[in-house]
């Protein structure tokens, strides 16, 4: 058997014999040969597709002055939440775990957790009641409404907001 084998391999027989005349041409060595094309898959971060779902939501929530959208943004240590008029793109009202008055009273907990979301939640209704904003849009930024997005969102409820 293996006798067999390299006689075959040992014969005069080339791949581009069995092979069109066009194809022959560039077999032949008329041309260079090309590198192989190589195909790499797109990698996504976390990062990447929450940015694809907060695009998708912002297609669909639009602030305008008789409803603005409220925005949430959390990161590993803070959260943000501001509130704002699309039309114009102004912000409205904005508060955040890094605020003086919310900062010293979160001192020993940190900014990242569910009680500080809470609180900026209940700050930013108390802010927009001020300044006679009553209904909003709710934008969760491509986050998951889940933990301190959630917990922004329920404690303005709380505090007087109607989504």
């Amino acid at each position: 058997m293996l006798a067999a084998q390299r006689q075959l391999r040992s014969s005069t027989f080339t791949p581009c014999e069995s092979l069109t005349s066009l194809t022959q041409r560039r077999c032949a060595g008329s041309r260079p040969a090309v590198a192989p094309l190589k195909v790499e898959a797109r990698v996504t971060t976390p990062r990447d597709r929450r940015k694809k779902r907060h695009m998708s939501i912002r297609r669909k929530v639009v602030g305008n002055p008789s409803r603005p959208r409220l925005a949430v943004h959390r990161s590993n240590q803070h959260i943000y939440a501001q509130v704002i008029d699309d039309t114009v793109g102004n912000t409205l009202v904005a508060a955040s775990s890094l605020s003086t008055v919310l900062k010293e009273a979160l001192k020993e907990e940190g900014g990242a957790t569910q009680e500080a979301a809470r609180q900026v939640g209940v700050k930013l209704a108390e802010l927009c009641l001020e300044k006679g904003i009553s209904t909003v849009s709710f934008d969760r930024g491509g986050h998951i409404y889940h933990g301190r997005v959630k917990a922004v969102a329920d404690a303005a409820r709380e505090g007087g907001l109607v989504f």
